[in-house]
């Protein structure tokens, strides 16, 4: 039985283009299935996270990342008494809008398109469920619930300055952009955290761009090391074998004590709170979903850390150079010869206006993988390769 401030059923506000719910699945958990069978859900399998994907078989995608992200979130909303299949939904769906080469190819549209729009992930989430995705007869997206909806566009907390196409969405279905999202919405957030923190400083070790001697001083990372190295035993496994056990140790520690720091300064929150109903949470004056002062600290701190010694390592920026590169000349070629853009698309960009045009060849290079990425550069730019 969810808790009173839960989203429930009961009072959901629905779906943009009405339709009979089933009466075996929630409303939230026909979105969750949607997401899953989406197709800018499985292209997540080859984007990028930190690592493009051809750098090797087990570093972390996008679509891995998302899977980790709902897994925490749900356990977190299963001991909050919250609606676990919309937290679901919305930590699956999150990324859905993220270009191919991670933040790197974000950053390359967000650029090509400064005059034209803008880009970023969270709109292009949004724009993906709602429009782009088109697998029904009687609406284009995905026609999720309004809650799942809202979680999306409120990623981040309340909208003071809503991007062109939140605007324009929230004038045909209004999503409370000026007020919190859900305690859901908010707890797939904050798992996405917990989440890369994790799986990044794993990333980093198993790649080599980081050593247990960096992290022996990070809060938090730094104890859980110590922890894990005090429970090795003597055996005969060979040092590689008992480092990738430290080290998958260590950071099931990091994320053990970041979650359940969040689960328990959450319940405070929400006891100072007291919401009665799920509106309560939207329209409290803060975030209620949060870490603990101390461990907010030792978060930054472990954020800080990645950006400077993980997504700012050399090798990191030499991929990330050449993703900008490709994908600012795909959006370059493909903007000024619409011709060469595939059918149906090229009649669509040939017949539209400069904003519709660009707004057209982003998009279709947003939702390619980054293999799908390289290969379209080099039938653009090789002579070699056949178009």
């Amino acid at each position: 039985m969810a808790a009173i401030y839960a989203v429930q059923e009961k009072g959901a506000r629905g779906r943009l283009y009405p339709e009979v719910e089933s009466p075996v699945r929630s409303p939230w958990q026909r979105d969750r299935d949607r997401v899953l069978h989406s197709a800018g859900f499985r292209t997540l399998q080859y984007k990028t996270q930190v690592f493009i994907n051809h750098e090797g078989d087990f570093f972390r995608t996008r679509l891995t990342h998302s899977l980790e992200v709902a897994q925490i979130a749900r356990s977190i909303a299963r001991s909050l008494d919250l609606n676990e299949d919309l937290t679901e939904a919305l930590a699956l769906a999150h990324d859905m809008g993220h270009t191919p080469f991670g933040h790197a190819g974000e950053d390359a549209l967000a650029l090509a398109m400064q005059d034209w729009g803008g880009f970023d992930h969270n709109t292009q989430s949004l724009r993906l469920v709602t429009s782009l995705e088109t697998r029904y007869h009687a609406f284009d997206g995905l026609n999720l619930t309004w809650e799942t909806l809202e979680g999306l566009a409120k990623h981040n907390g309340p909208v003071k300055r809503p991007t062109p196409y939140l605007a324009e969405y929230d004038a045909k279905h209004h999503l409370d952009l000026s007020s919190y999202a859900s305690a859901e919405a908010q707890v797939a957030a904050m798992s996405d955290d917990i989440a890369y923190h994790g799986h990044d400083l794993d990333d980093g070790l198993r790649a080599g761009l980081l050593t247990f001697e960096d992290i022996e001083d990070l809060p938090l990372v730094g104890d859980a090391l110590r922890a894990s190295r005090e429970m090795e035993r003597p055996t005969n496994r060979d040092v590689a074998d008992q480092a990738q056990r430290v080290r998958h140790e260590t950071i099931r520690v990091v994320i053990n004590a970041l979650a359940t720091d969040l689960t328990e300064q959450t319940r405070r929150n929400l006891e100072a709170l007291n919401p009665q109903s799920a509106d309560d949470i939207r329209h409290a004056d803060h975030a209620v979903v949060a870490f603990s002062p101390e461990m907010r600290e030792k978060n930054k701190a472990i954020r800080k850390f990645l950006y400077a010694r993980m997504y700012r390592h050399w090798r990191v920026n030499r991929m990330a150079r050449k993703a900008k590169i490709a994908l600012a000349e795909i959006f370059t070629i493909l903007s000024e010869e619409p011709g060469l853009l595939p059918d149906p698309l090229k009649d669509r960009a040939k017949a539209a206006d400069d904003m519709e045009r660009r707004r057209l060849v982003v998009n279709y290079i947003a939702g390619m993988t980054d293999r799908l990425a390289m290969e379209e550069h080099r039938r653009l730019t090789d002579l070699s390769v056949l178009g």
